[in-house]
């Protein structure tokens, strides 16, 4: 699959500087066969401005720095979701108490609820800050938006994110089947669906709005 990129690659980059439109060379690989993303690809590795040879335009490269930054930065994303819903968790089941726990389980919603509260008030600022740092670097040198790194945890954090929207979905079908849709388990269900809903919302629209990038 790396040969033949590179194939394509070589021949766009011969193409152009023999003279051709980049309409005529769309046109002869949409002929040959080659899908149109890895035609678009190609071409856009080249910038269209007027010069004798093709002027290729600047890559994200894999740096170090930059795969910390994001790992932390989606880490600590992940941290502060799911002590988000733990949290709220921990408050429904306060406010709408169930007969049928155990003394121990109610005993420990304290002692959970103090965990979630610590987790947040450390990871949920690193985060912001991160976010904030990130996307500065990423205004002042818009080609850092093609990190690999960023894209791969971006694409991760979708399917984690779209796999918690199928399995509470599941989960409130299953139960309303099975005529035992109450309140608490409800607002846990919303609880679930706000959380990976708005993860996963953000996310994609961030990569929507990079696709629409010039």
């Amino acid at each position: 699959m790396a040969a033949a990129t590179q194939e394509l690659e070589r021949f766009v980059r011969d193409a152009l500087a023999a003279g051709a439109s980049r309409q005529a060379v769309e046109s002869a690989l949409a002929t040959a066969g080659w899908a149109p993303d890895q035609v678009r690809g190609a071409l856009a590795a080249y910038a269209d401005v007027a010069f004798p040879v093709p002027v290729p335009k600047p890559r994200a490269q894999l740096s170090a720095r930059e795969a910390f930054l994001y790992l932390l930065l989606f880490s600590t994303l992940y941290l502060s979701a799911w002590h988000l819903g733990s949290l709220l968790f921990d408050l429904v089941n306060h406010a709408f108490p169930d007969a049928a726990d155990p003394v121990y389980r109610v005993r420990s919603l304290g002692q959970s609820m103090r965990w979630s509260v610590a987790s947040l008030v450390v990871a949920f600022p690193v985060f912001v800050f991160l976010a904030r740092h990130i996307g500065n670097d990423v205004a002042r040198d818009p080609v850092k938006r093609l990190s690999p790194v960023r894209r791969w945890l971006t694409y991760l954090t979708l399917f984690i994110a779209a796999g918690a929207l199928i399995g509470d979905l599941i989960a409130l079908v299953y139960n309303v089947l099975g005529g035992e849709a109450s309140l608490r388990f409800l607002l846990k269900v919303a609880v679930v669906g706000a959380i990976a809903g708005g993860v996963f919302g953000y996310y994609l629209g961030d990569l929507r709005k990079e696709e629409k990038a010039p």
